[in-house]
């Protein structure tokens, strides 16, 4: 092999451009030509909704702003909602047509081990602790799926690859949606197209990445990238509205995800937080009628999803 091509990492480059990848991160911020099945280049998403009454209160604040919602997730977990819940909050989603994607639990970080306690091993937090807490996980989501929920954020990538394997089996509903958390921390174009073979639907990228390298992630897979426009405190704290018609146009199709800076983390969450719950809902629903009207400003072209008719049955839709 000749080792004279210039620059020394030139070899590498032409290598991976021939399994697919991009050749680095594209700073040249190239339009996306990927699309929603619908034609819509973004949809929106409200985030940490946890349980009923959460959810009826992004419907009274969305009413109130203006706002459309195509998706609302949650973080405490299935495991930490009652069947009654869990009946509730699909039939709300059923109301609208929403998806309501639920968190696959439990995790490292709530169990008995130590090492998600420590100043290094925080990593672990969010994963399957063992293999009983794979099966529980998968258990998990065979009740959600049981109850009429068919979206689930998944954080383990073991999880994930059971989940993808049983939804290919039959075994779980063929068009669940297997929506990958921040949580994942998957930060480049490889990582995350390994993600999107072992099953993933959606993904929520991690939210310090720059528009460059969510360019090149988004050659180098076709599914929804979830972007947080503003990021709770805990994974960064980040207020990018000035960058919404470029994440809409470098990454779509793309979930504009709505969090909050500068307020509690409240997982696990319960009956106990729920007013807190409850009005942090109802701010993500204020800033998200900001960074629409800004969106609307910068790039009026931008092209949303219609939202589904009410009623529709789009618990969980790709």
């Amino acid at each position: 092999m000749d080792g004279n091509d210039g620059n020394g990492m030139e070899r590498t480059r032409r290598f991976v451009a021939g399994l697919g990848l991009p050749t680095g991160d594209a700073h040249a911020l190239p339009s996306s030509t990927g699309r929603f099945p619908d034609g819509g280049q973004y949809r929106i998403e409200i985030p940490s909704v946890e349980g009923p009454a959460a959810l009826r209160a992004v419907y009274e604040a969305a009413d109130a702003y203006g706002v459309p919602v195509h998706r609302v997730s949650q973080g405490s977990g299935v495991m930490l909602l009652l069947d009654a819940e869990l009946d509730e909050m699909a039939a709300l989603g059923r109301e609208r047509g929403i998806e309501i994607s639920l968190f696959v639990g439990p995790r490292a970080g709530w169990d008995t081990g130590a090492m998600a306690y420590s100043a290094a091993g925080r990593v672990v937090a969010p994963k399957a602790r063992g293999m009983e807490q794979v099966v529980q996980g998968v258990e998990e989501v065979r009740r959600a799926c049981d109850r009429g929920i068919e979206s689930v954020l998944v954080t383990d990538e073991g999880v994930l690859s059971v989940l993808g394997e049983m939804r290919a089996a039959g075994e779980l509903p063929a068009g669940l949606i297997l929506k990958g958390s921040v949580m994942l921390a998957a930060a480049n174009p490889v990582s995350i197209r390994l993600l999107e073979r072992l099953g993933l639907t959606t993904y929520n990228v991690p939210t310090d990445l720059s528009l460059a390298q969510l360019a090149a992630i988004r050659q180098a897979t076709s599914m929804p990238l979830d972007v947080y426009v503003e990021v709770p405190d805990d994974v960064g704290g980040f207020v990018r509205h000035y960058e919404i018609a470029e994440l809409v146009r470098v990454c779509a199709p793309i979930y504009l995800k709505f969090g909050l800076r500068n307020a509690p983390n409240i997982y696990p969450s319960g009956t106990h937080l729920e007013a807190t719950a409850v009005a942090l809902t109802k701010e993500r629903l204020r800033r998200a009628r900001i960074g629409l009207d800004l969106l609307g400003r910068l790039d009026p072209g931008a092209v949303m999803s219609p939202l589904p008719g009410v009623g529709e049955a789009a618990v969980g839709r790709r």
